[in-house]
C-alpha cells in the first residue's frame, strides 16, 4: 500500500508543500520506491494585512491536504537567523501546526541541519547540493522550484528516510 508524506516549509510570504508516495512508510524497508507526487507553493502578499496572510495560509493548506491526503506531514523546524523574520515565520507555523491539529493529521519535524545530512551526508551542504539530492532522488530531469517547493520536498524525503 502507498503511504504519502506531505513535507513542508513554513513561510509567511511562502510556504512550500512537497508530496511523495512509497511503497513503505521507511526507506530502510529494501524494495521501497518513491515518488513524487505534487509541489508548489502557497504565497501571500506583502502588502496583504496580517490576518488576511494567515487566513489564506489556513485555507490553502487545507486545501492541499484535502488534493493530497497524506498519511504523516513532515515539518521543516525554525532557523533563527533574524528575529523579525523568525516571528513572522513562527505565526505561519502556527497556522500550520493548527491545521494539522484539526485534520488529526501526525507530523514530524526536522532541523535544517537533520534535512542536509539525510539528502547529502553532510549537515552543513548548502541549498544547491540539497536541491539537487531531492531531484535525483525522485528521479527529476530539474530540480523542482521555486525553491521553497524544492525544500518541501527534502523535508518530505527526510521523513521517509527516519522513519
Amino acid at each position: 500500500m502507498k503511504k504519502r508524506i506531505l513535507g513542508l516549509d513554513p513561510g509567511l510570504a511562502t510556504l512550500g508543500f512537497g508530496a511523495i508516495a512509497c511503497n513503505q512508510i521507511s526507506a530502510k524497508v529494501q524494495d521501497t520506491t518513491v515518488d513524487m507526487l505534487d509541489f508548489g507553493v502557497i504565497t501571500t502578499p506583502a502588502k496583504t494585512e496580517m490576518g488576511q496572510r494567515l487566513c489564506t495560509l489556513f485555507d490553502d493548506l487545507h486545501a492541499v491536504i484535502e488534493e493530497l491526503q497524506p498519511d504523516l506531514v513532515a515539518i521543516e523546524k525554525l532557523f533563527f537567523y533574524r528575529m523579525a523574520s523568525t516571528i513572522l515565520v513562527a505565526q505561519a507555523r502556527g497556522v500550520v501546526v493548527l491545521v494539522l491539529a484539526q485534520r488529526r493529521l501526525p507530523y514530524v519535524e526536522f532541523t535544517p541541519a537533520q534535512i542536509k545530512q539525510a539528502l547529502t551526508g553532510y549537515g552543513n551542504a548548502d541549498k544547491h547540493e540539497v536541491q539537487e539530492a531531492v531531484a535525483r532522488e525522485l528521479n527529476l530531469d530539474e530540480i523542482p522550484q521555486p525553491d521553497d517547493a524544492a525544500d518541501a520536498l527534502a523535508v518530505a524525503l527526510t521523513a521517509w528516510f527516519q522513519i
